[in-house]
């Protein structure tokens, strides 16, 4: 260890000097290029300066030359006194007319001597903007202009070109060529080198001759570095040289002049950039070193550290190894839990179906081994679920599908599912609504169903005989807007309750208290789990408060969006309506619910009361026109109550009798005692509103009931596409038994063909497999929606053994009505059947 860690610092250390001996030796490269790249910049800007000075210089020519008129005699002699009077005005100190042979006439100023004097004229011949240089008499420098214009001069002939001239000094002045407060100073030279501008450093006649003199280069010599000026400066290029002048090492640049042969020589002392530059070597240098040592000391530290962290990273491993042999052992427990709590429906099933066989002749013994072959078949299919989905949510694959449901059909499918394990345990079940202004909501039905039925079934279990449960939906405004709701279900119960510690874990995966009262009851420990992933994924939150021997609430919280849909204006006439319950809330929410839709509802909480009231209204001539009658309450049930009402008062009065329990077995009772319908807990408004609206005024013999509706399906023709023999036969049996007339189709395409040779309206509805050969009932439903038959929007249900919620969604965007899972489950069947082919019957009849 000791090794590595002067290895790594020796490797450190060798990698910095060689960054930095590296970096110092292209300083020189690095100078040399940015002072390159800033020279061209600068001569750049230069040339521009020196074509705008041109530019405005022509410009006034032209201008001046524009407002003249050209002419003969006085005229014309007037015209030139205006030119030569302007550009007196403009500094120029020579005024000439040209003719197209290059004669000349002074109009004022000295005589000059033009350099490069061919050159210039052919320019002016050409019309192109042209600069030369030139040298008065007096010895004054002046650079020279000329523009087209035709005036008379002297000798009688005509001018072809007006030339102005200006001192060089005005080049200077406005290009700031020479040395100053800037880093950069410049020349102007000709093609051979002379000086046309010089500043005050060079003395010499030409600039070729200075580098001779005094250039100086470490790579070359100073006839090698002339002969790359002249080369360059032949073909019109850009140059970049370093020299030493003097001693002083300069960043020398050529750039060509616009309007001329003129060539422009940039200088810069290379100090100006070397300096700085060595200076940030040295700093570099210095920087590295101090780098370094902090390495180094960082080094030493972390290997120091190392020893601490490696023995955390030890007792962290170790700590991973005990959560894994406890997460090994969970799971062991866990399928040793699995295979007992599947083995035994599975034991059952297979007994009692041993046991039915040995007993064909003993009918009761029959049923009751089928009735004990149901409840462990529905058992094992629950277990199997909660599997399923548990896989599904640990993939995160398990999906919502949110649609458009209705809160009173969910809480009256989940009080008709638990109905019969509360009445099997002989407990006590209500349900409480309060507040619910917003029946139809956008939520995923299937798993809100879920959630709730796994929490009921919870109380159920873990709650001995004659305990109570109780099912409570509120509403309020919610937070995320004015177009979501925000529902409270409450779940709570008298059974034996939870420890804190538990609570804690309650909602973790294959958990359950260790205590001999759980662990007498069957159950995975998923349905929480799953529960809590599902109210997750809505986007709410499930609490609970339990204490050992005092029960359970569990507090679901969703904000849902609303349905904006349509609804029926429920308005009832001003019925004086009599409300019976043992629980007050249930009394004052019905009361108050029936009032908003314009009834006049009193209440009172049993039934010895409800008499009084109804006999005073009676002998005052004012009574009720309608009862609602608890069925389960102390004193005086119900039936009693009824019983006695009619034998007292008599009467058409109709009689309700309200419960959250199934009336099938106490129908012909309640008949007997003088009840006319019965309205199923909870009280919604719209169970309200269609209930009274139903019932008022229709005589007891023409109530509807369950074996009514169920006597409504009798005759109806459905077509089932099933491949699976048995299956067939299963479904067959079943749905015959209801009066349905089955007829069968082996695969998609059968069924598809069948309706299509059958007349319209001769099925009533289509039960539909999914996973079928030759076509699949995705197909087959497409199919089917797409033919040209007025019956083309028919029933179809699909029946499979599909039954995850993406499977669902796919079942409805194909154009399916409804989802029915395998194993089937007859009640189901009946209220998917009833839902829609009655319904679609109903409507039908409306619309006629």
């Amino acid at each position: 260890m000791w090794t590595s860690l002067a290895c790594a610092l020796i490797l450190c250390i060798g990698v910095f000097v060689w960054i930095t001996a590296y970096m110092v030796s292209q300083s020189g490269e690095t100078i040399h290029e940015v002072g390159t790249i800033y020279m061209s910049q600068m001569s750049t800007q230069l040339k521009l300066q020196f074509s705008l000075f041109i530019d405005s210089r022509v410009a006034q020519m032209e201008e001046l030359v524009g407002r003249t008129a050209a002419g003969d005699g006085d005229a014309g002699r007037q015209s030139l006194d205006e030119v030569k009077a302007s550009a007196r005005g403009y500094d120029y100190t020579y005024l000439g007319l040209y003719d197209e042979d290059g004669n000349g006439t002074a109009l004022f100023g000295e005589d000059i001597e033009i350099i490069d004097e061919d050159a210039f004229l052919d320019g002016l011949r050409r019309d192109e903007k042209k600069v030369a240089a030139a040298k008065a008499q007096s010895g004054e420098e002046l650079i020279l202009l000329g523009v087209p214009a035709v005036y008379q001069m002297e000798d009688g002939g005509r001018s072809a070109a007006l030339v102005a001239g200006l001192p060089m000094k005005h080049i200077e002045k406005n290009l700031s060529l020479d040395i100053g407060e800037t880093l950069v100073y410049s020349h102007f030279i000709r093609k051979d080198g002379t000086f046309i501008l010089r500043n005050a450093d060079a003395t010499e006649d030409s600039y070729f001759e200075r580098v001779l003199s005094y250039g100086q280069s470490p790579n070359q010599t100073p006839q090698k570095m002339l002969r790359d000026i002249e080369r360059a400066i032949a073909n019109g290029a850009d140059h970049s040289i370093v020299l030493t002048i003097h001693g002083e090492k300069r960043s020398t640049y050529f750039s060509p002049l616009p309007y001329s042969d003129w060539y422009l020589v940039s200088v810069m002392p290379y100090g100006t950039l070397e300096e700085p530059i060595m200076a940030l070597n040295g700093k570099r240098i210095a920087t590295t070193l101090a780098g370094c040592g902090v390495i180094t000391i960082v080094l030493l530290f972390l290997f120091f550290l190392y020893f601490r962290m490696s023995q955390q990273q030890m007792a962290a491993l170790d700590e991973a190894r005990k959560k894994a042999d406890s997460a090994n052992r969970s799971k062991s427990e866990f399928l040793s839990n699995m295979s007992h709590d599947i083995r035994t429906p599975m034991n059952a099933i297979v007994g009692m179906t041993s046991i039915a066989k040995s007993n064909l002749d003993d009918a009761g013994r029959v049923q009751n081994c089928l009735q004990k072959i149901e409840l462990s078949s529905k058992h094992l299919l629950g277990l199997i679920n909660d599997v399923l989905d548990m896989s599904k949510i640990e993939s995160g694959k398990l999906t919502l599908n949110m649609d458009r449901l209705s809160l009173r059909e969910v809480v009256d499918s989940i009080v008709n599912i638990v109905q019969p394990q509360i009445k099997e345990k002989h407990q006590q079940f209500d349900v409480f609504i309060q507040d619910v202004d917003v029946e139809d909501v956008y939520c995923d039905g299937v798993r809100l169903n879920q959630v709730l039925i796994n929490l009921l079934s919870n109380a159920i279990k873990f709650t001995p005989a004659g305990g109570t449960i109780y099912l409570s939906l509120r509403q309020e405004p919610s937070p995320a807007g004015e177009s979501f709701v925000r529902l409270h279900f409450y779940v709570k119960d008298t059974g034996i309750g939870m420890s804190k510690a538990f609570q804690e874990r309650l909602f973790e995966a294959f958990e359950r208290e260790n205590c001999e009262r759980v662990n007498k009851t069957e159950g995975t420990g998923l349905g929480m789990a799953i529960s809590k992933y599902i109210v997750d994924a809505m986007q709410g939150r499930i609490e609970v408060h339990s204490e050992p021997g005092a029960g359970s609430e569990f507090h679901v919280t969703l904000d849902l969006e609303k349905a904006l849909i349509q609804v029926e204006d429920m308005r009832l006439p001003p019925w004086k309506i009599l409300i019976v319950d043992d629980d007050k809330q249930i009394c004052e929410d019905a009361a108050s619910i029936l009032r908003e839709m314009g009834a006049d509802a009193q209440w009172t909480l049993d039934g010895e009361s409800a008499l009084t009231m109804a006999q005073e209204r009676h002998r005052a001539g004012d009574d009720y026109e309608i009862i609602l009658l608890d069925w389960n309450m102390p004193g005086l049930s119900g039936l009693e109550t009824a019983l006695q009402f009619r034998q007292q008062i008599g009467g058409t009065i109709p009689i309700l009798l309200i419960s959250a329990y199934e009336w099938n077995h106490i129908e012909q009772e309640a008949r007997r005692a003088g009840v006319s319908g019965f309205v199923a807990k909870p009280l919604f408004k719209s169970t309200l509103f269609y209930a009274l609206n139903h019932y008022m005024g229709i005589a007891p013999e023409e109530m509807s009931s369950p074996e009514k509706e169920m006597q409504m399906l009798s005759g109806k023709r459905i077509l089932l596409a099933e491949d699976n023999d048995l299956n067939w036969e299963i479904a067959d049996a079943l749905l015959t038994q209801l009066g349905l007339v089955i007829e069968r189709a082996e695969n998609g395409r059968v069924c598809v063909e069948k309706f299509r040779r059958s007349e319209p309206g001769s099925y009533d509805g289509i039960l539909m497999d999914i996973r079928m050969p030759e076509m699949d009932g995705y197909e087959a439903t497409k199919a089917i929606r797409a033919a040209s038959r007025p019956d083309a929007d028919i029933p179809i249900i699909a029946m499979t053994a599909d039954a995850f919620t993406e499977d669902i969604q796919r079942c409805l965007a194909c154009g399916m009505n409804d989802h029915i899972t395998k194993p089937i489950d007859i009640a189901i069947v009946i209220q998917t059947l009833q839902k829609h082919i009655l319904s679609g019957e109903d409507h039908s009849s409306s619309s006629k």
